[in-house]
């Protein structure tokens, strides 16, 4: 599962690695939740890539009331072209999340204890994405996402047993490539990352809270786990 990441690298890092053409700004987050406006980037309608800010929490199409809708935040890249919730969007609404790390928890209710897992080397990353478009009967429009999840690699296995899909610059163009409108190439792109290439800490508790999005919920505690 992913339910939290982080973006802090600056716009101009964020523009050199994706190559998107929009000249996009944004402030650095710490705490990015569900629900909120983040940044994925995807084709537009001449191929060309851009920055975009949707929601994350992905509504499909044929839902008719988002209110009365459970946001779908992740979707398992092993089933993601069978559900109806996501076939679609494989397909046709492919997109990535620039991110610098995601956070993950360990521990019982109502002590958990976050972990930031970011690449050894540093720097940023990819999470394989899928986008949507929601037409209400009355003329509204919502752009959602959701961040594609697999099982986890060596490092993350010793926290939880799942991680988001992690591209790497060398598949971006597959993956964002649609016209085809099949998503079996697209779906061996969905791998864990290698093992050795990840490196968890322990982060402040004052994460828990979403609301929390400043550069303290990043403090190392005592302990490094890998």
């Amino acid at each position: 599962m992913c339910s939290r990441y982080t973006l802090t690298s600056p716009p101009e890092a964020v523009r050199t690695l994706f190559g998107y053409a929009n000249d996009a700004g944004f402030p650095p987050r710490y705490n990015i939740a569900p629900s909120q406006p983040v940044a994925i980037v995807r084709h537009g309608l001449r191929g060309q890539r851009g920055l975009a800010l949707v929601r994350w929490g992905l509504i499909p199409p044929w839902v008719k009331d988002p209110m009365n809708f459970a946001m779908l935040i992740n979707a398992r890249a092993e089933t993601a072209d069978v559900k109806p919730s996501f076939r679609s969007a494989l397909r046709h609404r492919r997109c990535l999340v620039p991110a610098d790390g995601f956070y993950e928890w360990t521990g019982r209710a109502g002590a958990k204890q976050p972990h930031l897992i970011k690449p050894k080397n540093g720097g940023l990353i990819a999470l394989a994405g899928l986008w949507e478009h929601w037409l209400g009967a009355d003329g509204s429009e919502l752009e959602t996402m959701a961040i594609l999840t697999t099982t986890a690699n060596a490092e993350m296995a010793a926290i939880h047993e799942r991680m988001p899909v992690i591209l790497t610059p060398d598949q971006f163009d597959e993956w964002l490539d649609c016209r085809s409108g099949r998503s079996q190439e697209a779906k061996k792109l969905l791998s864990p990352l290698p093992d050795r290439s990840l490196e968890i800490t322990l982060v402040s508790k004052d994460l828990n809270n979403p609301r929390n999005d400043f550069p303290e919920v990043q403090r190392n505690m005592p302990d490094t786990l890998l």
